[in-house]
């Protein structure tokens, strides 16, 4: 009841500083506390919203620091269309220069959406599967030719 509350109150607290723009750092944070409160539903929302099995969730995040850097291998793997064993060794060799070299090694470029949303740490947490690229999609099409039947 206590972790229950205090993760609320935790949460409460840094609402509006990510509402605000905090950036990645906040939104990471945020991250970290909902994860370390239910570490099985971490890896299940995770597992649901990049389409990855549950074991291999739990391989990464018992490979890096905090669980938020197992939700940004994930999420820089669907940006840059990488399998997260690749984010996974750039990661490795260059997590001391920030989410932004790795970012960059993985072929997101400075000035992209993907980066300025990385930047800003306008990511989606949801456990949903409705994300593109790392950014909301706005209902544009699926690269289907004219007249496509579904």
């Amino acid at each position: 009841m206590k972790r229950l509350i205090f993760f609320c109150l935790t949460l409460f607290l840094l609402s509006p500083l990510s509402a605000f723009g905090g950036g990645l750092e906040n939104f990471l944070a945020s991250v970290n506390i909902q994860a370390r409160a239910d570490l099985p539903g971490f890896s299940a929302k995770i597992s649901t919203q990049f389409g990855v099995p549950v074991p291999e969730v739990h391989d990464i995040i018992n490979s890096v620091q905090d669980p938020a850097d197992a939700f940004m291998i994930f999420q820089l793997g669907q940006m840059s269309r990488e399998q997260p064993e690749r984010v996974m060794a750039v990661y490795t060799e260059k997590k001391k220069q920030g989410w932004g070299a790795i970012a960059r090694e993985l072929g997101i470029k400075p000035g992209s959406a993907e980066f300025h949303a990385l930047k800003n740490g306008n990511l989606s947490f949801t456990g949903q599967p409705a994300v593109h690229g790392g950014i909301q999609d706005k209902g544009r099409g699926k690269g289907r030719g004219k007249g496509h039947q579904k």
